[in-house]
């Protein structure tokens, strides 16, 4: 799938469920990783590679690098959607960009670096043209949108 000036940014939408929560009632730092994870997944879906045909290919992705700012609360029950980029693209990793509001504020900020490693010899592998392509085709939308707004 390829991406335009035009196309609407990637969206993905959850709830916080109750075992999201600390005793506050606030999103647990761990858990909005699992919600980046499912986001992640529809993303890649959505632009045409979804995880489960990559795999076939006989690579693994495991994440090297996970962070997360949280900007305002997420609370039990919260409606939230988290905006995904594609923030780089290298030759054997990539990077996503994950930024969820709530209630019209953004709630967290966070970033997932993510390594194409060769299943049997376990080492970085170079990123399958398809998937290397596609990324760089929503990157370079993305750009252009944030580019093309005013005040920028």
């Amino acid at each position: 799938m390829s991406s335009s000036p035009s196309d609407p940014p990637f969206v993905w939408t959850g709830r916080i469920r109750f075992a999201d929560t600390d005793a506050s009632t606030r999103i647990h730092y761990s858990s909005i990783f699992r919600h980046f994870e499912a986001a992640e997944h529809e993303f890649l879906r959505a632009i045409g590679q979804p995880y489960s045909g990559m795999r076939e290919a006989g690579l693994d992705y495991p994440r090297v690098h996970v962070e997360c700012d949280f900007h305002s609360a997420l609370r039990y029950d919260d409606l939230f959607a988290i905006e995904v980029s594609a923030a780089r693209v290298g030759t054997t990793s990539y990077t996503l960009s994950f930024v969820v509001t709530t209630a019209g504020k953004m709630a967290a900020r966070g970033n997932i670096t993510i390594v194409c490693v060769d299943q049997k010899t376990g080492r970085p592998h170079a990123l399958p043209d398809s998937l290397a392509e596609a990324l760089r085709r929503h990157a370079r939308a993305a750009v252009r949108e944030t580019t093309q707004q005013p005040g920028s």
